[in-house]
């Protein structure tokens, strides 16, 4: 009965992750309980159990007395002498208990003992597991879809995937493999509620650490994410290393790197530009793939105003807004695009401020410190560098012109268009 005891209890460690400090605690607490069934009180009853070889003794103390007046926890000299030739008035005496004694119902009382502790340290042990995973990306398997949240299995436990964290369009079905970013581990009475997520930014980080020696060793580093899940992402990327392009590094020899990340995001474009600490660069940068002819920024205001080829306006803003409006999230600044002919008609504009691209910082004002707060510590994405989204757009170059020019886009892409749909910078 001991060994049987003793594989039960490796086998629950193994395989609950459960320790044998608590399994035996949780056996000890049950024989008391089996105790206090049958005698009314367990107050001087103690159990001593070996933890290698699972022998344990039950025994009862009980003071030695002239006149007994709690049979459960006193005796009578006489009878503490045919336990113990040796014992005295006013000492104690240990009297042995056999458990087999213990009737039908306390040994099933016994029984649920240890069964609810097993399943409270099983659900504190995966509760344990997953909470130090917060933030973290982990593999599942769609296990359900039903209603408007899917259960994805994580192999300890099974996770929800709420609507509001999927992916617009994505279809899951059971049995698929996914990977998923944990955003919440509670505690609850059932077990432990895991909440995990397709949309947030830092999937897409955490996908480019795994694919990219470079951004795992610190190497290149992401300095900001702007993404609308399941369309279009958008990735600044700064390297420490002069010797090494932090684009070429993420796109990877013939884009083998990237391509797996987007793979894994079904499908979803990501452009990977250069982080500058130049404001007007940044801001170039990330409207890529459209040409930008000037950038005039306002460090107060963290407003920008951009000048493009007549030509370039419908890239520049994109379909329904979208690459300006994931440019002004990457940068944290409001973005005002106009096409040259727009610049030139408009209100105040005078030629000599768009002649250079280049930006002045002592003219300006420019002190080294934007966008810094688009990626916060926390791994949340402040949003506010473009509010208002597509409504803001219509304020910002898109006018009778602008939309013009985005209906003849629609209509008849160009091979520019096509090229900045279909690859990230630098592919």
């Amino acid at each position: 009965m001991n060994s049987e005891l003793v594989e039960a209890i490796d086998m629950l460690e193994r395989e609950k992750e459960i320790s044998r400090d608590t399994l035996f605690e949780a056996i000890e607490n049950s024989l008391l309980i089996a105790c206090r069934q049958k005698f009314g009180k367990a107050d001087n009853i103690h159990i001593s159990m070996d933890h290698e070889t699972c022998e344990y003794e039950v025994y009862a103390e009980k003071n030695v007395v002239e006149e007994i007046e709690d049979e459960s926890l006193e005796i009578t000299l006489d009878a503490a002498k045919e336990i113990d030739p040796e014992a005295e008035l006013g000492g104690t005496v240990r009297i042995n208990i056999d458990s087999k004694e213990f009737g039908r119902i306390a040994t099933q009382n016994a029984k649920n003992a240890i069964l609810q502790k097993i399943k409270e340290e099983e659900r504190n042990s995966v509760y344990d597991r997953f909470s130090s995973q917060v933030r973290e990306v982990v593999t599942g398997i769609v296990q359900r879809v039903g209603g408007r949240s899917i259960s994805v299995n994580l192999g300890k436990a099974d996770a929800i995937l709420t609507e509001s964290e999927q992916v617009r369009g994505e279809i899951l079905r059971p049995t698929d493999r996914i990977k998923v970013y944990i955003l919440d581990v509670r505690n609850t009475p059932k077990g432990p509620r895991i909440t995990v997520s397709r949309t947030h930014p830092e999937l897409v980080k955490k996908l480019f650490e795994a694919e990219v020696s470079e951004v795992r060793d610190g190497t290149v580093e992401i300095r900001s994410i702007s993404r609308e899940a399941g369309s279009r992402t958008k990735i600044a990327v700064y390297s420490n290393d002069p010797d090494v392009d932090a684009v070429g590094a993420c796109v990877g020899m013939n884009g083998n790197r990237v391509n797996a990340v987007v793979s894994e995001l079904g499908g979803e474009k990501i452009d990977i530009v250069n982080w500058d600490d130049n404001p007007a660069l940044f801001i170039e940068n990330a409207l890529s793939p459209s040409q930008v002819v000037s950038v005039i920024v306002d460090p107060d205001e963290k407003t920008a105003k951009v000048v493009v080829p007549d030509y370039q306006l419908s890239l520049a803003i994109g379909k329904e807004g979208q690459n300006a409006r994931l440019a002004a999230r990457l940068t944290g600044y409001k973005i005002d695009i106009k096409s040259e002919t727009q610049a030139k008609d408009a209100h105040g504009f005078r030629m000599e401020d768009y002649l250079t691209d280049e930006y002045d910082d002592e003219e300006e004002g420019y002190d080294g410190e934007y966008a810094e707060d688009e990626y916060a510590e926390d791994g949340e994405y402040a949003e506010e560098g473009f509010a208002e989204e597509s409504e803001d757009m219509t304020d910002s170059g898109t006018d009778a012109d602008a939309a013009e020019a985005s209906e003849e886009a629609e209509a008849a892409p160009s091979e520019d268009d096509d090229q900045a749909e279909a690859a990230p910078e630098g592919e």
